[in-house]
């Protein structure tokens, strides 16, 4: 099976959507913060591995203690992932942080800073008249 094969896409979508239930309907860990989301995932086509990219939107504590739980919890999610989906083998989870989601916050947070700037620069500036 190839990398980018058409089964091992919906393969990709069918694990996201799971993890994500499983996520937030049936692990009780305390430490995952309830803003946590999965990305995106990435099966291997011997279905032996998958990366999963999680989000957590939080600070940098929340982050570390939402991936220490989750891998704590790996082996509840492997099994409940096992008994939602068929597939010849459950893949063994790597949870990896991916920050994509809050970069993107941050950058709409700075643009709309810098346009409020320019507004207020726009504002306090005399108006010219032209022409003669």
């Amino acid at each position: 099976m190839r990398k980018n094969s058409i089964k091992n896409t919906r393969i990709n979508g069918e694990v996201l959507r799971e993890l994500s239930s499983i996520i937030h309907g049936g692990i009780k860990d305390p430490r995952i913060h309830p803003m946590t989301s999965v990305v995106s995932v990435a099966v291997a086509p011997d279905l032996k591995t998958c990366k999963a990219y999680i989000s957590v939107l939080g600070d940098e504590t929340a982050q570390a203690d939402t991936l220490a739980g989750l891998k704590s919890a790996e082996g509840y999610i492997r099994s409940m992932l096992a008994k939602n989906i068929n597939l010849r083998n459950t893949p063994e989870i790597t949870f990896i942080l991916d920050q994509s989601i809050e970069y993107g916050v941050n950058m709409s947070r700075r643009i709309d800073e810098v346009n409020r700037m320019d507004e207020q620069k726009r504002a306090n500036m005399p108006f010219e008249e032209g022409g003669e």
